[in-house]
């Protein structure tokens, strides 16, 4: 749920806690449903917080939001006196808020202490630890966990609504990007047991939800043909596929004269998504889209956001050199999220 942050006792989705946006399904006769809401521990003095949970858009033959369909939880505040030090100069907070940040769960101990100790083993060396940092950094974006879920969740947006969501350079908005994220990372621990099968199952499931949404409805028009139908998600990723490419997605209608099978559209629009070559052309786009979308928690600014597309590009995508990463987690924006240094 949103609402205004401005007033006093609110809770932010940038410093208190991880926004959460999804979809529950009852099944019949069920009548409660668990969800989590990860919280960030900041360091200000700010008293306890609240954060608002709204049910809404019931959908199902005879149902509708029963009362109380909202709630509020309080978030108690531990600190009581004021900090000169900022919680992010600390390995094992920084890396947490990396997994919260960026896969939208809490870490799995194994990857925290591996991720801590490419931090920690640099000792007093600051140079060491400014330059681990940012690989540390850099490497949640780049994981298996998140091209397969982050990346899929642009591309499927940009495929169906083309390269500039409503007053924004992105191709989706920040609210709609985490919506889709969460699906995509539902109960996903990148190396343990049964990974690629609920990867499997959070597409399949995600695709299916996709196509009927009803801005893409509106957009895609059951009388396409599937050729104009596969043609116009290419148009938009602004990508010439290749003749194989663009037939697996066509074949997907199995030769129907029109677009009215709803399976057969959502595996088309995953075949583009999915497509290498998009994945390819778009990726400093997408990667400048997450800093702001990762540390900033926000919507990029067109003139910031143009600003590190234009010097990615000028470097051939390299970070490093781009010193892109380095920007967005020393800026005085992300640290400001945890404490006031």
């Amino acid at each position: 749920n949103t609402f205004d942050e401005s007033q006093p006792g609110h809770a932010s989705q940038k410093s208190d806690y991880e926004i959460s946006l999804g979809k529950l399904t009852f099944a019949p006769g069920e009548t409660s449903k668990t969800f989590r809401i990860l919280i960030v521990n900041d360091n200000f003095v700010e008293g306890d917080e609240t954060i608002d949970l709204a049910l809404s858009n019931p959908t199902g033959t005879g149902t509708g939001l029963g009362s109380p369909s909202t709630a509020r939880v309080t978030i108690l505040d531990n600190d009581t006196v004021a900090s000169t030090s900022n919680p992010i100069d600390d390995a094992n907070f920084f890396v947490r808020q990396h997994y919260l940040d960026f896969l939208d769960r809490e870490p799995d101990a194994a990857g925290q202490a591996f991720w801590v100790n490419q931090i920690t083993s640099c000792g007093a060396d600051a140079n060491c630890i400014a330059v681990k940092r940012i690989n540390v950094s850099a490497a949640f974006f780049l994981s298996i966990e998140f091209q397969n879920t982050g990346t899929l969740a642009y591309l499927a947006n940009k495929a169906a609504f083309g390269a500039s969501a409503s007053g924004s350079p992105a191709a989706v908005l920040y609210g709609q990007f985490e919506r889709d994220l969460q699906q995509l990372q539902t109960n996903l621990v990148f190396g343990t047991p049964g990974f690629d099968a609920q990867l499997e199952a959070n597409k399949q499931a995600y695709f299916t939800d996709f196509v009927a949404r009803p801005d893409f409805v509106a957009a895609f028009p059951t009388t396409q043909t599937p050729t104009q139908y596969v043609d116009a998600l290419f148009a938009n990723l602004a990508i010439v596929p290749t003749a194989t490419d663009r037939n697996t997605a066509i074949n997907e209608f199995g030769g129907a004269a029109n677009t009215t099978d709803q399976a057969a559209r959502a595996r088309a629009l995953r075949d583009v998504a999915q497509n290498a070559g998009a994945a390819t052309a778009e990726f400093n786009r997408i990667f400048v889209t997450m800093e702001y979308f990762g540390y900033l928690r926000r919507d990029p600014d067109t003139a910031g956001f143009n600003f590190w597309l234009n010097k990615l590009n000028a470097f051939g995508g390299d970070f490093i050199k781009a010193e892109m990463v380095k920007a967005f987690i020393t800026s005085s924006e992300y640290r400001q999220r945890f404490g006031a240094s």
